[in-house]
């Protein structure tokens, strides 16, 4: 009895086993073979690199024998699918590598092929956070398994976003997006498949509280201007058709309802944007009054009767009267008692935030008349609820001192003009008085200094290079 033993290119052996014959020493592939008697039993087993042996029992003929080592010692196939041993990604910024695995669907371990690593390429790209998707393959430092790396160009444009009148909070639609998308981030790609799929989370996630209706995902302008991604019902809002106000004592209700009707009969609804218009145009009425803490606690919105569109009813909450606490004034380079005294606010008195609007616009027209053109005032409220006061500090920066240029003169003879200029008190160098022109005209007016004088005004040029300002009077 002989036996044999081969190695093949998978790891495994081979042993051969010829009852009652010897088959010829060193024994190879594509060598004769010395023929064993015919129907003689021939015993292969193979040993594959796991340790199961393989068994074969036949009778054969010396051809067939022939092929059956051809088998056995013939090199086995390459494997092409092997576990993955490392991961890595290239090109990213914006999203970190291990929430870009996450995404593709893979993990150290999984035994994979190139139409696995396709498949994850795929889901990738469908994600809509990359405008470019590559990976690249190849043994592991251990040779036993891949060393995979994924290179992506994320998509460039991603913006901030906002829930508009879906039936949900909005943390718990954030969680929702979080749950369903490993890259989900303050700040989305605005590209179809990103937003599509989002969209989609968020109809499903409504639908399994009852609430099922379409989602739509758009790009829009927020309140600065600055691009955001908007999901919303996919109907448009319905339009503001009456708008009632409870719990409101202090200002009648018909006042309060002809200020907002201005600005929002016949609007789309959302709340947001009627939160908006409520501290823009109502909140100024109880200010007015010293009410400083009035709220909106709530807003309801119902189909109306009679017309199409809503009525909206909101609820005020006045608030208190509050009195007007100490004025502190702050300006480098002017005394506080000056600024004080040109803004005229009174403390003691109901905080009339009106007031305090209306002795500000005093201040800025006072530096005006000093060359500060461009001036910045600041309030800050400092409210104690105990006392029932608000304490203001102003804070001013009078910003560059302008200086009268030259005075061009348009529609009067020789004479007539060096009358003008003769009156002119404004002289080239000096501060310019930002209302000097205009009084000039009407003073020019008032004295007669011109029969039959017609439209007159006023025109100035500013000049930033040089901090100047030129004035032109046009006189008909």
């Amino acid at each position: 009895m002989a036996k044999r033993h081969a190695r093949r290119a998978a790891g495994g052996a081979v042993r051969l086993q010829i009852v009652g014959q010897l088959v010829e020493e060193g024994l190879n592939p594509g060598r004769a073979l010395q023929a064993p008697e015919q129907g003689a039993f021939v015993r292969i087993e193979i040993f594959e690199e796991h340790g199961f042996p393989t068994a074969y029992n036949e009778k054969v003929t010396t051809h067939a024998l022939v092929a059956l080592l051809w088998f056995a010692l013939a090199p086995a196939p390459e494997p092409d699918r092997w576990p993955i041993e490392e991961l890595a990604v290239s090109g990213n910024s914006r999203y970190p590598a291990d929430r870009i695995l996450a995404a593709s669907g893979l993990k150290k371990g999984d035994v994979v092929g190139k139409q696995d690593l396709e498949a994850a390429q795929k889901r990738l790209m469908d994600s809509g956070a990359f405008s470019g998707v590559g990976f690249s393959y190849g043994p592991a430092a251990s040779k036993k398994g891949y060393r995979v790396q994924f290179e992506v160009i994320e998509a460039p444009f991603v913006y901030p976003f906002r829930f508009e009148r879906l039936d949900a909070p909005e943390a718990e639609l954030i969680e929702v997006l979080k749950r369903s998308d490993p890259l989900f981030a303050d700040r989305i790609p605005a590209t179809q498949p990103a937003l599509n799929r989002y969209a989609r989370a968020i109809e499903a996630h409504l639908a399994s509280k009852g609430k099922a209706e379409p989602v739509s995902a758009t790009v829009a302008a927020g309140e600065s201007g600055e691009l955001m991604v908007v999901f919303s019902p996919a109907a448009p809002p319905p339009a503001v058709a009456e708008v009632r106000f409870r719990g409101n004592t202090a200002i009648a209700e018909a006042k309060l309802q002809s200020v907002i009707a201005a600005v929002a009969i016949g609007i789309p609804y959302t709340e947001k944007r009627f939160r908006e218009l409520l501290e823009a145009n109502i909140r100024p009425l109880y200010e007015a009054l010293g009410r400083i803490r009035v709220s909106f606690p709530t807003l309801t919105a119902e189909q109306a009767q009679d017309v199409k569109g809503v009525v909206v009813t909101v609820e005020v909450s006045e608030g208190e009267i509050y009195q007007l606490g100490a004025v502190r004034f702050q300006a480098q380079g002017f005394p506080e008692e000056q600024l004080a005294a040109a803004a005229g606010l009174k403390s003691g008195e109901a905080a009339d935030f009106s007031a305090v609007g209306a002795g500000l616009d005093r201040l800025r027209r006072r530096l005006a008349r000093s060359g500060y053109l461009k001036p910045e005032v600041e309030v800050e409220r400092n409210i104690s609820d105990a006392e029932r006061k608000v304490d203001l500090i102003v804070r001013v920066r009078p910003g560059p001192q302008y200086t009268f240029g030259k005075l061009s003169i348009q529609g009067l003879d020789l004479i007539g003009e060096a009358e003008v200029r003769r009156l002119w008190a404004l002289k080239t160098g000096a501060p310019f008085d930002a209302e000097y022109p205009d009084y000039f005209l009407q003073r020019v007016r008032e004295d007669g200094v011109f029969d039959n004088l017609g439209k007159t005004r006023a025109e100035a040029q500013v000049n930033e290079a040089n901090l100047t300002v030129d004035v032109t009077l046009h006189f008909r």
